[in-house]
């Protein structure tokens, strides 16, 4: 990303980062990092693209960054399938109660699980959105849970073999 476009999209999302709320999300796990991190990168994604595209590219920037803008403690009574098909809503909820969304911003974070939600993208930068959480959430959890998985496994061989002797 060129020094300009770094700095305007620090500015698209310094007043939610800024949040103590957000900043809840550097303590949340998800894909192996932190889910603040994570947020991050799709809105990083978002901006690029539908900036590039002459998109709604600052409120889809925004409501990327809010896409997953729930703690583990709101999911602790749902099972691990719900918590993955419900989060969305959550997360609206959440980003509603944290500032002003229009209609596409809060269709951006309910349809951002699609299929697997009940809300389908209705604007093109919902469905850049999608497309982008995807992507992201295959490469975090290729580079950095796949990795701690194959070190925990690599450490128990280790430990197996240290007995053994």
């Amino acid at each position: 990303m060129s020094l300009n476009k770094t700095y305007e999209f620090n500015d698209i999302i310094r007043d939610i980062i800024d949040k103590k709320e957000f900043q809840q999300l550097k303590d949340e796990l998800h894909h192996g990092i932190s889910r603040y991190h994570h947020c991050i990168r799709v809105a990083k994604g978002t901006y690029y693209i539908t900036k590039k595209f002459n998109l709604n590219y600052e409120n889809a920037t925004k409501a990327a960054l809010l896409h997953d803008f729930y703690t583990n403690e709101q999911m602790k009574d749902f099972n691990s399938k719900e918590a993955f098909r419900l989060h969305p809503d959550l997360a609206l909820e959440n980003a509603k109660n944290l500032l002003g969304l229009d209609k596409l911003q809060e269709n951006i974070i309910a349809s951002h699980m699609f299929p697997v939600c009940k809300e389908k993208p209705k604007y093109i930068e919902a469905w850049v959105t999608s497309i982008v959480d995807k992507g992201v959430a295959i490469y975090e959890m290729y580079r950095y849970k796949a990795s701690l998985v194959m070190g925990i496994w690599i450490l128990f061989i280790f430990n197996i073999i240290s007995i053994q002797k």
